[in-house]
């Protein structure tokens, strides 16, 4: 199933149905009003959603164009965010880029932080900052939505608590993260609102390239108009999804609707950092790698991070070159209080 929440002028949409070639939708809401509805009572209210999706297939309930821009976040607010860092390569990296060494147990112990979910942008807003001195930086991800997860939870219950798939841009400010991080506390002004893919999917609509833990597939990112990244997620991902989640779980429960996030899609290259998509390699999912990249190279970053106007484009197709969940596209804009 590929479900969306279309914007009807509440703070949650509406739920609907889409059709897997993201076509057509029909509505869902008589079942469960919104998406978070639906993952409260997804025991129920599952085997309906399967039935109207099958209808839906076959053509024999009314349709409504989609267009992705009417669809808000699929699940516009949360009652938890919590984003991972399964690429380790890409934490490597960061670090390296603010001189800060990165301990061995990053290896074996997820990093995780808790984000703000009480204002996730639409997949088309635009990303309204303030001051292009904050660097303004893209994250292409992607995010599953868990049902009701247990504390203490083994690798298989998380695993069986996988619900929905989606990508996310989980936009990060890099000039803040510093003097932020420095105060020992966690991002906070660091990471605004991110945005998540026009519609989220079963784990079955991803066939083979779902492998219970991990979306082998490209990423792709694109910046203005031109390859940025082709990370393939299923490639140097660390810490799988059972993992982060059953890390997130250790010590509270997570309820149903609570998003748990990959980190940045990230790829080595024959052992080393990567290269760009020009270069032959598979890019990179933000900017600070390519930055990273290149002050190894020659010392000094020369890609600057995104600016007024920029437009950034993050979405995963299948082997057949179909997409999946939609594109989030979003342009960066001046906010004006």
């Amino acid at each position: 199933m590929k479900l969306a929440s279309i914007n009807n002028g509440t703070r949650d949409g509406k739920l609907v149905l889409v059709s897997k070639d993201l076509a057509y939708y029909t509505d869902a809401s008589f079942l469960a009003p919104t998406l978070q509805a639906a993952l409260d009572d997804w025991a129920r209210i599952a085997p309906h959603l399967q039935a109207l999706a099958t209808s839906l297939d076959h053509g024999a309930v009314p349709t409504i164009r989609f267009h992705e821009h009417e669809a808000l976040s699929p699940l516009p607010r949360a009652y938890q965010w919590a984003d991972g860092s399964a690429y380790v390569n890409h934490v490597e990296l960061v670090r390296k880029a603010r001189s800060a060494e990165m301990p061995e147990s990053f290896w074996t112990d997820p990093l995780m932080y808790q984000g703000g979910s009480d204002s996730f942008l639409s997949p088309r807003d635009p990303i309204r900052m303030a001051d292009e001195a904050y660097g303004i930086d893209m994250e292409g991800e992607v995010a599953v939505i868990v049902d009701d997860v247990p504390m203490g939870a083994t690798i298989d219950e998380a695993r069986d608590a996988i619900r929905l798939l989606m990508l996310v841009n989980d936009v990060s400010l890099r000039g803040l993260i510093p003097a932020e991080l420095g105060k020992g506390f966690g991002f906070f002004q660091s990471k605004p609102s991110s945005a998540f893919s026009p519609v989220a999917v079963t784990p079955d609509e991803l066939g083979d390239a779902w492998d219970g833990g991990k979306v082998h597939l490209p990423l792709s990112v694109d910046l203005n108009g031109k390859p940025f990244g082709r990370a393939n997620a299923g490639i140097d991902m660390t810490f799988d999804f059972p993992k982060l989640i059953a890390h997130a779980a250790k010590t509270r429960p997570l309820s149903a609707g609570a998003i748990i996030g990959s980190g940045t899609v990230s790829n080595k290259l024959d052992g080393g950092p990567g290269k760009s998509v020009d270069e032959g390699g598979a890019g990179y999912s933000c900017i600070a790698e390519v930055r990273m990249i290149e002050t190894i190279n020659s010392g000094t970053p020369q890609t600057p991070f995104m600016r007024f106007g920029d437009i950034v484009r993050i979405e995963m197709r299948d082997s057949h070159g179909h997409s999946i969940f939609g594109a989030i596209e979003q342009k960066v804009e001046k906010y004006e209080h």
